[in-house]
């Protein structure tokens, strides 16, 4: 693809839509912009980061590219896995981090309306004090809520509540020819054509860049309490889940995790994990109005974990208890980084009763290429996260090795009926995957939807296709 490179009368121009202050080249890009949290999978430099902070300056700018065929790129705190928010082509980077403006909380409505750039622990926070609950919990809370919608992020809740897709009720997005758009709205219902809106949810900034969002709400639950059950096995461990869900229990959340997890989590903390006598922990959360409703729940899924095996069953309703467990939890992706050098991820989905057979699938694949992995992931929806470590192996035999390791643990999740990634996206990193994984004629088909859209590939070029 050829795109035109900027000059320095592009650059002015720019200036001209937006302030001097808040347009940068050359040296004044600061290294953030050129890589997510995986600087594994490269860095690439823009020619210009703009940060905007209103709808008609991002719209002038994708006219303005879009005449001179310029590739865009959108970009929210850069926070992805994957590599979607990177400048595989140079060309202007568009940062919403200064769109951060929370618009209308709608009480009667249970609607909060944002811009992109909010970030998602100021959602949470602004809700509460409402005393209303945005569900979606990825656990990056610092990523913007655009991003999360960009890449339709799951996280600990979605066993109860969903994913980011069922919150959002409308959208201001600007297409690649500047176009300014709104899609869905504030209502309930909605079945008036095809829901351009549900295109937008996931498409990682391919198909347009949203600057709006309006976004649903439920009532706050009064309180949550969790229980962490330590398991001998991690085969006992997993196979308990599809019970608990057969029980018609709903907890919030039913994470997975291993001790050695625990134990990275510790000295990445500096913090005591409440027990980690075990080899595997199930880590349930439940949520009600009252101490007795979440009791009813909880006391029946302790006794199916019992009965299935777990060593105890540990009660966390305190403040103090519920930190130092899901603390722990939401450090083992930092923890697991800090321990290598180098690490690359699978984040594949597979039906909830096929996740014991991928997990003793992963340990095998572990012995088989002689390669230290580290797992963790969301148990309730089966979406796993694989960490593949380089550890002290030279650059050529890491390679080498993690590519072997990535090919058997997507063929292994297709096999199973999963999919490539269950809520990190495709970025430029999981490409080829994706590919093997829905076959050529889905990939000819989104390509068609991006041209539609897209006409000119100038938006987030290289990304998920």
């Amino acid at each position: 693809m050829q795109y035109k490179k900027l000059t320095l009368e592009d650059i002015d121009y720019l200036k001209s839509i937006c302030s001097d202050d808040r347009v940068f080249t050359g040296e004044e890009i600061h290294d953030d912009y050129s890589h997510d949290e995986m600087i594994e999978y490269g860095k690439y430099i823009p020619e210009v980061v703009v940060e905007v902070l209103a709808t008609y300056e991002v719209s002038s700018i994708m006219k303005f590219a879009y005449k001179n065929n310029i590739a865009v790129t959108p970009r929210g705190s850069g926070t992805g896995l994957c590599g979607g928010a990177v400048a595989i082509f140079g060309g202007i980077m568009i940062s919403t981090v200064r769109m951060n403006n929370i618009l209308e909380i709608d009480e009667e409505n249970l609607l909060i309306i944002s811009e992109s750039g909010v970030l998602l622990m100021e959602i949470a926070k602004a809700c509460i004090e409402k005393d209303l609950m945005y569900p979606p919990d990825p656990g990056e809370k610092s990523a913007t809520i655009g991003g999360n919608v960009m890449t339709n992020a799951g996280g600990m809740r979605a066993v109860k509540y969903g994913v980011t897709r069922d919150y959002v009720r409308g959208m201001e997005v600007v297409l690649s020819n500047g176009e300014i758009m709104e899609f869905g709205g504030k209502v309930a219902k909605n079945s008036s054509g095809y829901s351009i809106k549900d295109l937008m949810i996931g498409s990682e900034g391919t198909l347009g860049i949203i600057t709006k969002l309006i976004l649903r709400l439920i009532p706050l639950p009064k309180m949550a309490i969790s229980l962490l059950v330590p398991f001998n096995t991690l085969e006992d461990c997993i196979d308990t889940v599809p019970k608990i869900i057969k029980s018609k229990a709903v907890p919030t959340a039913i994470e997975f995790m291993q001790k050695e997890v625990i134990e990275a989590a510790e000295e990445y903390l500096g913090k005591i994990f409440p027990d980690k006598t075990a080899d595997s922990y199930l880590l349930l959360t439940f949520d009600g109005n009252s101490k007795e409703e979440i009791e009813d729940v909880y006391d029946g899924v302790a006794k199916i974990c019992l009965e299935s095996g777990a060593v105890d069953v540990f009660i966390s309703d305190t403040d103090e208890r519920q930190e130092s467990i899901w603390s722990a939890r939401g450090a083992f992706l930092e923890a697991i980084k800090s321990s290598t050098p180098e690490m690359d991820e699978c984040d594949v989905v597979v039906p909830r009763n096929k996740i014991a057979e991928f997990m003793k699938f992963v340990k095998d694949t572990e012995i088989k290429h002689k390669i230290r992995m580290r797992s963790f992931g969301h148990a309730g929806d089966g979406n796993l996260h694989i960490y593949v470590c380089k550890d002290n192996l030279s650059d050529d035999l890491w390679h080498d090795k993690v590519d072997g390791v990535m090919k058997d643990l997507y063929n292994m999740s297709t096999q199973l009926g999963g999919k490539v990634s269950g809520e990190h996206g495709i970025g430029h990193a999981k490409v080829a995957f994706l590919r093997d994984s829905i076959g050529d004629m889905q990939m000819e088909l989104m390509k068609s939807i991006k041209l539609a859209f897209d006409p000119k590939n100038i938006l987030n070029p290289g990304k998920v296709f």
